[in-house]
């Protein structure tokens, strides 16, 4: 209680963070803001013509059934990327003043979360000019699923920024995983091609029930079984306290080693 009363208590430095990373994701850039939804879609346009018209996928509308999942697995991908840096690129902030360090992590977290909310503007739109349309009940789970991911994701970016800070190649390391972890979820492809005997080891993936969730909401019309959000919610809590543990103990070194 006390770390969420301190946390709670730096909102205001939180919102500050969020905001300038926003701004400065696009800085500079002739299209600025409208890359959040430029970038989706070319990976969109990309994955559906190799997977699709090569590859010949015979899912139906499988450009629904990719970007109701490629959104998500993007904000997820980017506790893995950029999420790393977000304590080493901050390293004279850290130096000069004191601040919860999980402000941090939180905030880039966060500001990625509200590029994905924003991302399924695009979503839905699609999702209401195609044959598969929208169902307003599947939908009210919806903003549950978000916030598990959105605990997940917070997990994960304070796990990989507190370990880059003591091993910088970890940051390269992370590109490449990144790469594996997204052909090791059900991004590209449906879930139904797992062999069962794998199965049980497949959704050990955190991202694996979550995309199913997403996928029964959005191109499935349905209402995720029960099981699958329990497993997403048991997996990302197991995560994100794991990412509190583990940056809690490493954070005291931050200032020497930055």
């Amino acid at each position: 209680m006390q770390f969420i009363k301190e946390i709670y208590s730096y909102r205001t430095m939180i919102s500050s963070l969020v905001r300038k990373d926003l701004k400065g994701r696009y800085k500079g850039s002739l299209l600025g803001f409208l890359w959040t939804f430029i970038n989706p879609l070319l990976q969109l346009a990309v994955y559906t013509f190799v997977f699709k018209v090569i590859l010949k996928n015979p899912t139906p509308n499988y450009y629904l059934h990719l970007f109701v999942a490629l959104v998500p697995w993007i904000f997820f991908s980017s506790a893995l990327t950029t999420g790393s840096k977000a304590i080493s690129g901050q390293a004279n902030m850290i130096k000069k003043i004191y601040f919860p360090r999980e402000v941090l992590p939180i905030s880039y977290a966060t500001s990625s979360f509200i590029n994905m909310l924003l991302s399924f503007i695009v979503i839905f739109a699609v999702c209401l000019f195609s044959p598969v349309g929208l169902s307003p009940v599947p939908l009210l789970v919806l903003p549950f699923v978000m916030i598990i991911q959105y605990a997940l994701v917070t997990g994960v970016t304070l796990i990989t920024s507190s370990l880059t800070v003591y091993l910088r190649d970890l940051e390269h390391i992370m590109s490449v995983l990144n790469m594996v972890l997204m052909y090791l979820s059900p991004v590209v492809y449906p879930v139904s091609y797992i062999p069962e005997k794998y199965y049980a080891i497949y959704m050990l993936n955190p991202m694996s029930s979550l995309i199913i969730a997403y996928r029964d909401i959005l191109y499935e019309g349905i209402v995720p079984q029960l099981q699958t959000l329990l497993i997403a919610f048991a997996e990302s809590v197991a995560v994100l306290l794991a990412g509190l543990l583990i940056f809690g103990k490493l954070k005291k070194g931050f200032a020497e080693e930055l």
